[in-house]
């Protein structure tokens, strides 16, 4: 039978239509099967779960910071004051070390890390009180996919907000009431400690979206505190005698201890803010030893050649110097990197105790400015360049590194810890002085501290 050849083209297109039609039906009724399919999958993907070596080492390291404070940090102040005022020293330190750990349980955490990450200057008040902080609920690290209990997170952060209040009460030491320095690190932990963090180490903070680089807290701790103790320093005014008597430490062997404590736990406070145990949180700790030794060296050669002798408490403070300056880079720089940062940071902060104080003439007591705050502006701008890929560190873009934009970040990140922390410092002492004062009678600082303000002695 011929079939005309029209109707044969009319066959094949209804013919070709009704293949297109069933495919397009069966892959919407596909589509409608594996859409619940999919859904179930991601509702069943697996959840990060906290590594066990990862949580054990940041609780370690915990623990190694709260050994910087105490006793490290206490016994190291209380050895470089007089004998008269070691006891108050001591106590100062543990107090403060103590109210900021509640204060960072009861607003502190939450300020500095909670909210929705859409604020620049400080995080909300959705986590006071730790509220929603279980044992189940976790916290990201560096890494994708890699978390850590969230409780891990909030201890470890409590002991880096503990002790750099403590920091300041060496700028100030032997002349400030006990209540009142009290007041004055309660006041300074809430306006000018939590924002800096916040700023810098918070989605959504200032410093951090500007991509400032501080590993572990070369501006939020040690710029932040050096500033604090320059501004308390000059408007407490001097010690009685200042200048006048001897006012050389009592103990040697005591700060020497407390040094040592405080090198041995940085590695926590370093390596532990890596986040997680791999091979760049062993270059942190390798970084920690070999610029703090450069440091070390590096103040006692420039001694020897200013003043003819090298000193252990210069080899101390260069130490501590040498900790502060690679704190921002810890895990950015490379080894070589380190050590060099180490020992222009050993130079540069003996020049700031031994010139500049001097010249300026403001009563730092423990040198915290010298030390800590040079040490830390040392660090901050020195992170440009070290942690630079083409030089052998591991900035982050690799290849697309840029030192110089990256130095204009850096630079910039220092002014607004510097004027931050200066303002809110001396608004702070400002409001103390008139609500309780701030100095004991001249009498009382004679007799020293520790009799007058706490009924004890050292040493009978």
């Amino acid at each position: 039978m011929n079939i005309p050849t029209s109707l044969k083209n009319t066959a094949r297109t209804a013919l070709a239509g009704a293949l297109a039609f069933g495919a397009i039906g069966a892959v919407a009724a596909f589509a409608q099967e594996a859409a619940p399919a999919a859904a179930d999958a991601a509702a069943t993907a697996p959840v990060p779960v906290p590594d066990k070596g990862d949580t054990t080492w940041m609780l370690v390291s915990t623990v190694l910071v709260i050994a910087m404070t105490i006793p490290g940090l206490a016994l190291f102040y209380g050895g470089l004051v007089r004998s008269k005022n070691v006891l108050s020293v001591l106590m100062q330190v543990l107090a403060g070390f103590s109210i900021m750990a509640l204060l960072w349980v009861v607003y502190g955490y939450s300020v500095a890390f909670g909210g929705d990450g859409s604020g620049a200057f400080f995080g909300g008040f959705d986590k006071l009180f730790l509220a929603g902080v279980t044992p189940d609920s976790t916290a990201a690290t560096f890494s994708e996919g890699v978390v850590i209990p969230e409780l891990t997170f909030v201890v470890f952060q409590l002991t880096f907000a503990a002790i750099t209040p403590a920091l300041i009460i060496g700028a100030i030491a032997e002349r400030i009431k006990f209540g009142s320095v009290m007041l004055f690190i309660v006041l300074w932990f809430t306006f000018s400690y939590l924002p800096l963090a916040h700023m810098v180490w918070a989605g959504g903070g200032l410093l951090f979206e500007m991509g400032a680089l501080d590993f572990a807290g070369g501006t939020v701790v040690h710029i932040n505190a050096g500033v604090a103790g320059l501004v308390a320093a000059i408007i407490i005014g001097p010690r009685v005698g200042f200048l006048r008597e001897n006012m050389a430490p009592h103990n040697l062997t005591f700060a020497f201890i407390g040094a040592c404590l405080l090198w041995v736990g940085w590695f926590g406070f370093n390596a532990g803010s890596n986040l997680e145990a791999n091979g760049l949180t062993a270059q942190a700790v390798l970084n920690t030893i070999t610029a703090t030794a450069a440091a070390a060296l590096a103040w006692s050669l420039g001694e020897k050649i200013a003043r003819g002798h090298a000193s252990l408490l210069g080899a101390i403070s260069g130490a501590v110097a040498g900790l502060v300056a690679i704190t921002p880079t810890a895990g950015l720089a490379g080894t070589v990197g380190a050590i060099f940062l180490g020992a222009v940071a050993g130079f540069v902060c003996l020049w700031a105790v031994v010139t500049l104080k001097p010249m300026l003439k403001y009563d730092d007591s423990l040198d915290v400015f010298g030390v800590h705050g040079v040490g830390g502006i040392v660090g901050a701008i020195g992170t440009a360049i070290v942690a630079a890929p083409a030089l052998g560190g591991f900035g982050p873009g690799g290849a697309e590194y840029a030192i110089g934009g990256q130095l204009g970040t850096q630079v910039t990140a220092v002014v607004i810890a510097i004027v931050w922390s200066a303002v809110v410092s001396a608004i702070a002492l400002y409001i103390v002085k008139a609500v309780m004062g701030l100095r004991p009678t001249e009498a009382e600082e004679r007799e020293g501290l520790d009799i007058t303000t706490h009924g004890e002695r050292a040493y009978n």
